[in-house]
């Protein structure tokens, strides 16, 4: 991508319209450190909400990213647009199509708030909350990018020391993912930060080693406290997290991007979960590991069935 097809530092717009979405998301992914605050705002909601720009209103954007309704206009015409409804038509004309259970859900979410004199039952709001993860992941399976976790599976495989970091919310799917690569012979530990002692427990990662990071907006700085330091050792980096221009993603070897469904703005984790999973079985094939392997380390319990990673 040659420098004369983006605009500059100093907010120049581009002279041609993007002809697809994908087109405008190499755009924004390749221009985004040089834009104004606002605008960075603004290309993370892009990045990781494209299935609601052709539903949502200037107003909703603008209200989720935290800048006045002007700034969406500025950000649409910085990449070649008129104005927002240019920008929008060109989402709308790449989504009709497919016409994703995430859009329904939007709208469907929508509806049921603004209609305030009907009070949803337990079981409306149960459908609400399973509807919102499986949309979560349809829009994975639809998004996903095979040479990005052929790359990740690769890493997992290689590794001399797997370091697994995830906070707050991401905590749990970390754990996860340690629980489940200890099935294998690979050394895998947990950098739960007990006590603050992330830089403690990272401070015996090494060049060869592999620092698996998740994170999702409004992202952890402990975790990125934890990738710097991989960075430091010279150690690869496997991030999971929600957008090519998350503060992440940057230093990646290997990127897996996750867009979870929510349900009144709580998101689900199976998504997430769901890769881990995947990743797990497929580092096991890579390792040709025997099903009998998979197994509980040696302990009072080994007699007992291996419980499947249930």
């Amino acid at each position: 991508m040659s420098s004369s097809e983006l605009p500059d530092a100093a907010g120049e717009a581009l002279q041609e319209v993007p002809a697809s979405v994908e087109r405008l998301q190499q755009l924004i992914t390749a221009q985004y450190e040089s834009l104004p605050r606002q605008l960075k705002r603004i290309a993370s909601y892009m990045s990781q909400q494209s299935d609601r720009v052709m539903v949502d209103r200037v107003s909703d954007i603008a209200r989720q990213c935290e800048v006045h309704p002007s700034a969406i206009v500025r950000f649409s015409q910085r990449f070649g647009f008129k104005g927002f409804s240019e920008m929008q038509a060109l989402f709308r004309d790449a989504y009709t199509d497919k016409a994703t259970p995430v859009q329904n859900y939007q709208q469907r979410i929508r509806r049921m708030i603004a209609n305030r004199s009907q009070k949803a039952s337990s079981g409306e709001l149960a459908r609400e909350c399973i509807n919102g993860t499986r949309s979560g992941l349809d829009r994975l399976a639809e998004e996903f990018d095979e040479a990005e976790f052929d790359k990740a599976v690769e890493l997992l495989a290689e590794a001399d020391n797997i370091y697994v970091v995830g906070v707050r919310r991401s905590f749990a799917v970390a754990h996860y993912l340690v629980y489940s690569l200890q099935h294998t012979n690979k050394r895998v530990h947990l950098v739960s930060g007990l006590g603050g002692g992330y830089r403690e427990q990272m401070r015996s990662v090494r060049e060869g080693d592999l620092v698996v990071a998740i994170s999702f907006s409004p992202y952890g700085k402990e975790t990125q406290q934890c990738v710097r330091i991989a960075q430091h050792h010279k150690a690869d980096t496997l991030i999971v997290t929600d957008s090519q221009v998350a503060p992440l993603a940057k230093h990646a070897s290997a990127l897996l991007l996750v867009n979870e469904g929510s349900t009144f703005a709580f998101r689900s984790l199976s998504a997430t979960l769901s890769l881990c999973q995947a990743l797990f079985i497929a580092v096991a094939y890579r390792l040709e590991l025997k099903v009998e392997e998979i197994s509980e380390p040696g302990g009072p319990e080994d007699d007992e069935p291996d419980d499947d990673l249930d």
